[in-house]
């Protein structure tokens, strides 16, 4: 996967302090530096223009995009991204899927130190789809948080949905051995398509963006006093089905202002992700507030957590 966008003078001075350390001996023409950030290469040229290529680039490229924005305030950011092509080869899309009537879930927060996990399931008719379309609709971890405000307000006067909001101390409380991150979002996708099941029968699928091999998810559920069945479960089903679409989109919204409240209540920025970044901010949180406010706030499970205790 490869990420780019330009960011400012001032983004581009905080990229070279940051990156001091992590550079690379050579580096490509045009360019201030190149370097590594866990499994993510980052370039800044001397035009501005960032480039993350990697598995991980997606979330360090988030994170980049996020302090662009704090520091300039109103800035479109323009992104650009190389994969869409080779995507759709891959990921084809089902029309009889994609023009049905679908009650579709998915889920933000599971790779956020901060931050809760949302989880949302939503309702779409054959007849929602053209002015979904129009909207733009579309995995949410493709557009930009400012399109997720202007757009979702929009969507949820007109499509029906359940949503559940996990703080992290919560997940902190239920997280262990056998109750893992998996199994804790089969559960949650359980609880908000049984709401939303309920109230619309008139559906011809039901469909999960699948994170486990169906019989997993079903066994994450045995315990479960009502079990919704029949789902369909696909990979990237944010861009195949529509309902899943705008669960990810509603879902992302509803994070964007918890962690944006989260923020404030610290009077502090959060970084979104799981990065170099999320470790600095962690520690000063855990200098400022103690060890006790990082339980409430932030998924201690994740490796960010231990690394406050090196």
């Amino acid at each position: 996967m490869t990420i780019s966008f330009k960011v400012s003078e001032n983004t581009k001075q905080k990229a070279i302090e940051y990156f001091q350390d992590k550079k690379r001996e050579k580096t490509p023409q045009y360019a201030i530096f190149q370097a590594d950030e866990e499994d993510t290469v980052v370039t800044l040229y001397e035009s501005g223009s960032m480039v993350f290529q990697g598995v991980s680039a997606d979330i360090d490229a988030n994170m980049w995009k996020e302090l662009e924005r704090h520091l300039n305030p109103g800035k479109e950011i323009k992104e650009k991204e190389k994969k869409e092509t080779k995507e759709k080869k891959e990921n084809p899309i089902d029309k009889k899927l994609y023009n049905a009537t679908t009650i579709g879930s998915d889920e933000v927060g599971t790779g956020d130190f901060f931050g809760p996990i949302v989880v949302t399931s939503s309702y779409v008719t054959k007849e929602d789809i053209p002015f979904l379309e129009e909207l733009g609709v579309r995995d949410s971890k493709k557009i930009t948080d400012e399109k997720i405000m202007e757009i979702v307000p929009k969507i949820i006067k007109r499509i029906p949905y359940k949503s559940f909001i996990l703080t992290n101390k919560e997940y902190n409380n239920f997280y262990s051995k056998d109750l893992n991150m998996n199994k804790i979002k089969a559960i949650l996708h359980n609880k908000v398509l049984i709401e939303l099941a309920k109230q619309y029968h008139n559906t011809d699928y039901i469909v999960v963006d699948q994170f486990a091999k169906e019989f997993v998810y079903y066994s994450y559920l045995r315990d479960s006093k009502e079990v919704c069945r029949g789902i369909t479960f696909t990979t990237k089903a944010e861009d195949k089905c529509l309902s899943v679409a705008c669960a990810s989109m509603i879902s992302r919204f509803i994070f964007i202002k918890e962690f944006d409240k989260l923020g404030q209540s610290l009077d502090m920025f959060l970084p979104k992700g799981a990065g170099t970044a999320v470790d600095e901010v962690a520690k000063t949180i855990k200098e400022k507030y103690g060890i006790s406010k990082l339980k409430e706030i932030a998924k201690m499970n994740f490796k960010n957590a231990e690394k406050l205790s090196d």
